[in-house]
């Protein structure tokens, strides 16, 4: 059973943190990981009891050359022709994890699109603003935030287009 609870104080990871520095509202969202589960995605939807829908993943993808983070639902998969149209791309392919986890400085598994050691252009798939909040990593397997896809587009600089599959 996930553990909910608010995060006001400096501290935790850095997507945490940068919601904090932000003024952001949001909810942490903990719960066990289990290693053997097959989606990370769908094991915190599962274990947080939230409809899929509203729990994006977030993916590293190579656009022409340049790394650019895709958000979107654990329930669908990633159109990677429409992320590249997103951003004026031409061509785009899944990042290296290694790259990602570099660039990022989080695990797979644990990518969040907030508080990254370089920030990416991001995009956030459209279907998140049918929701009054959406939850995503907090940058580590087992913990989830939940906040408002405004602001998540807001702190991200990220473009709303859609970009994820059914």
């Amino acid at each position: 059973m996930a553990k909910k609870q608010k995060k006001t104080q400096a501290g935790g990871t850095p997507a945490t943190v940068a919601l904090t520095a932000a003024g952001t509202a949001f909810t942490v969202h903990s719960y066990d990981h289990d290693p053997a589960h097959p989606s990370y995605g769908q094991e915190a939807a599962e274990a947080m009891g939230v409809s899929p829908d509203r729990v994006f993943k977030t993916l590293v993808a190579d656009v022409d050359g340049e790394l650019t983070v895709a958000v979107v639902p654990v329930a669908g998969t990633l159109d990677l022709k429409a992320l590249a149209g997103a951003v004026g791309g031409k061509r785009a392919t899944m990042a290296d994890p290694a790259a990602a986890e570099r660039t990022t400085g989080y695990v797979r598994g644990g990518i969040s699109p907030l508080g990254q050691r370089k920030r990416l252009r991001t995009v956030l798939d459209d279907s998140a603003s049918a929701h009054p909040t959406i939850c995503v990593s907090a940058g580590r397997r087992g913990l989830e935030v939940e906040l408002s896809p405004a602001d998540l587009a807001a702190l991200t600089g990220a473009v709303l287009a859609p970009i994820g599959r059914a």
